[in-house]
């Protein structure tokens, strides 16, 4: 997505103006993948320096820290971040490699994968999550124009919500 246009160069149309093509939803869905993409651009070097860990293999870490117990099925987390299943099987084993993660059987059912943080990984996050969240604050404000910006910055939650403190 490094090609694709900010939300700011992206252009106002009317959705009932001739030169309009695009209806109101597909031109905000775009505004937000080229805001996703300009904030997956400012993470990624950040995440690989805080944590060791590549961007996808972050995405990972994040979804199990946002869990009851931090585990997940490999089939939920495949689900949820959209992923073909041997694509994240190559992930959660550099994770498992790095000491961040555990597999083991689910209960109940053999075939069954279970991932789950271990505490080097949660001492990870709880040391990286702040300036990481900082970074994703700075990226929506270098890539939104300014009357977009508190639009965007209102997706993420205040810096003293429970759970999101430093």
């Amino acid at each position: 997505m490094a090609d694709f246009l900010a939300p700011a160069d992206l252009p106002e149309h009317e959705s009932g103006s001739e030169d309009g093509l695009l209806p109101t939803e597909l031109r905000s869905w775009m505004r937000l993948l080229a805001a996703a993409g300009a904030i997956e651009q400012q993470l990624r070097a950040r995440v690989k320096d805080a944590l060791g860990v590549s961007h996808d293999e972050f995405l990972v870490l994040c979804l199990l820290a946002d869990q009851p117990g931090s585990s997940l099925r490999m089939t939920q987390i495949a689900e949820l971040l959209g992923r073909p299943k041997t694509r994240l099987t190559y992930q959660v084993a550099c994770l498992q490699h790095a000491g961040l993660i555990t597999r083991r059987s689910a209960c109940g059912d053999k075939r069954g994968i279970e991932v789950a943080l271990t505490e080097k990984a949660r001492t990870l996050l709880r040391e990286s999550s702040r300036p990481l969240a900082d970074a994703v604050s700075q990226a929506i404000a270098r890539t939104a124009c300014a009357q977009r910006y508190e639009q965007l910055h209102d997706l993420l939650p205040p810096a003293e919500a429970p759970g999101h403190g430093s």
